[in-house]
Parts: C-alpha cells; sequence; structure tokens
C-alpha cells in the first residue's frame, strides 16, 4: 500500500495525499592525499597510517566507502617529494596530510588552496609555513612534533643514565631538518644545568655519518642525540649499526631505535600525533577553515629503556629512572 499523508484543507475536511518517496542521494566519496616521507616498507610509516585510519574510522570515515585516499611515500628523496607533492596536487583533493618539515615545505611552496594538515613537523612558525599556532591563517595547520625544551630532557635523561657522559651530538641532517641551528641558539641562550657539552653535527651522507660516530667514541664521555628527522629514520640501521660498533651511548626521539638497540627513547607518541590529525581532516572535510584551526603541540610523551643495551655499555640504570619508563626492554 503506498503511504499517504493526511492534509486539512480550509474548510476542515481531512483529505489522503499520496506522498512520493525521494530516492536517497548516494553520499559523496571525498578524496584526500597523504605524502610521506619515510619508505612505503617502513614499519613506523605503516604504524602511524594505521592509527590515522583508526582515527578517521571512529568519526565515520572508511577508506573506500566516503573517503578515497592517495598515498605517496618519497622514500627520502626531496626531488621525489616534489614529483609526489605536484601530483597529488593534480588530482585535485579536498585536502593533503604532509607528514614532515620537508613535505610541508614541499606542499607549501606548492598550494595556497587545498587544505594542508601537516603531522609531526618541527617550528612550522619560525619556518614561515604558519602566522601562529594560535591563527594559522592561509591553508595550513597541523600538529607539531617537537619544541627546544626537549633538547635539555633529552641532556638529563643522559647524563641520568650515564653519569660518566660529558658531551652529546645532535645528529641531523640540514636539508631534511633545517630548524636545528636556529634551536641550539635558543637553547644555548638559557644555561642548563646539565654538565654536558652540547655540539650541532650536521651529516649530509652515510660516510659522514660514520666518521662523527668514531670520532665521538674516540673521546671518553661521548654520546648522540638522534633528532626528530627523516634522513635519521631513513638512515636508522646504519646509526644503530655505528653506535653498537662504537659502543655510544645513543637517545633518540624515536621509540623504534630504543627498540631496535639504542639505549633509551623520549619523545612525543607520533602514532597517538596520526591519530589527532583525524579529527583537523575530519572538521575540514566538513566544511570548516584550516586558517582557524589552531596548530596543536604533542600532549603525550614516551620514555623507553632498552635495558640490554644499558647492559652492554656497562651501564646500570637508576631505580628512580626505570620507575619513569613507559616500557623497559629486556
Amino acid at each position: 500500500m503506498k503511504r499517504r499523508d493526511f492534509i486539512t484543507l480550509a474548510s476542515g475536511a481531512a483529505v489522503a495525499w499520496p506522498v512520493v518517496a525521494r530516492a536517497q542521494q548516494p553520499e559523496r566519496m571525498r578524496r584526500i592525499g597523504v605524502l610521506m616521507t619515510i619508505s612505503e616498507n617502513d614499519p613506523e610509516g605503516q604504524a602511524r597510517l594505521d592509527a590515522l585510519r583508526q582515527g578517521l574510522n571512529q568519526l565515520g570515515w572508511a577508506e573506500g566507502k566516503n573517503l578515497a585516499i592517495e598515498y605517496r611515500w618519497a622514500g627520502g628523496d626531496i626531488g621525489r617529494l616534489r614529483d609526489y607533492a605536484a601530483e597529488l596536487i593534480g588530482l585535485a583533493p579536498d585536502l593533503i596530510v604532509a607528514n614532515s618539515t620537508p613535505a610541508l615545505a614541499t606542499l607549501h611552496a606548492a598550494t595556497t588552496t587545498i587544505p594542508v594538515v601537516f603531522v609531526l613537523v618541527v617550528d612550522p612558525v619560525g619556518l614561515g609555513y604558519i602566522a601562529s599556532l594560535s591563527r594559522p591563517g592561509g591553508n595550513i595547520t597541523g600538529f607539531t612534533y617537537m619544541e627546544v625544551s626537549l633538547i635539555g630532557k633529552w641532556l638529563d635523561l643522559l647524563k641520568a643514565i650515564a653519569p660518566a657522559v660529558t658531551h652529546t651530538a645532535l645528529l641531523f641532517n640540514p636539508d631534511t631538518a633545517p630548524y636545528y641551528a636556529a634551536f641550539l641558539s635558543s637553547f644555548e641562550s638559557a644555561p642548563h644545568p646539565a654538565a654536558m657539552e652540547l655540539a650541532a653535527v650536521p651529516v649530509l651522507t652515510i660516510g659522514e655519518l660514520e666518521a662523527t660516530i668514531a670520532s665521538l667514541a674516540r673521546v671518553p664521555g661521548g654520546s648522540l642525540i638522534v633528532t626528530a628527522d627523516a634522513s635519521n629514520i631513513m638512515h636508522r640501521e646504519a646509526i644503530l649499526r655505528l653506535v653498537a660498533q662504537y659502543r655510544v651511548p645513543t637517545l633518540s626521539v624515536y621509540r623504534q631505535f630504543a627498540e631496535e638497540g639504542a639505549l633509551m627513547s623520549y619523545g612525543p607518541d607520533s602514532e597517538e600525533i596520526f591519530r589527532q590529525s583525524a579529527s583537523y581532516i575530519d572538521r575540514i572535510l566538513k566544511g570548516e577553515n584550516p586558517a582557524n584551526l589552531p596548530a596543536q603541540a604533542p600532549t603525550k610523551f614516551e620514555f623507553v629503556i632498552n635495558l640490554k643495551t644499558a647492559k652492554l655499555l656497562g651501564l646500570s640504570v637508576p631505580a628512580n629512572l626505570l620507575a619513569l619508563a613507559d616500557r623497559a626492554i629486556e
């Protein structure tokens, strides 16, 4: 039987009026791009994207149903980043996710119209990608990764676990992490109580990397800090092999380094940041302007100690430090 609604005429009589059902419109498929600086086979990159998809699913976005995602993996190649950024822009997506500072730099130069949500980016204000954290302006907003104060925390942790350490090298590639010169200048202008010499060590090649780590080992009391830098992720295996060979106490911002043999790691939870980024993707796809969405700083940090590595280095981990760890690797 056809559905009928009753309407009342001016005379007061009720008349049955047939209702014509409207055809339900299919939900429009939205498209986003994801520009990753690291390699597709990197387990950390895959874990981050799993977290992003989880966050999107919780907000009602399902890949293949109402959301199409175009992934591009640059494998640490800046030239490939530019090519892939151009490819994604050419697809005219509703939004692009930029993972890392180099990815954001490429997109910042390539588009002022497509919304960009950055993830794990360092110093976006200082590098000129957004106007301010509170009001980014333009077409870009997102989630930062680290700030200057984290350097002091790294020094404190190294001194606590290895009291004999007297100097450390901050490892980075100036092509992929151009912000450390400014960071160190800012850090050094505010005296830090840790009695440790800190030096920035820009490294471009594997040969330079090996020379740097070997020189640290030649002088007693040397240590290494592996910073937030896509190049360090790409060279992870070489870094871990060399610090094990030369027995250099090493701290990284990335948890994966401690899991694979570095002494410890301390830094923001990168998977959680990717998961949180889904909220901005959702809001922009629903019509909000990225210019008005404040850039967010990390809220969750992870501290991992590799007890096996500590033993190999002849270090005894203090009980109070062990109690602070989120994870201790036996």
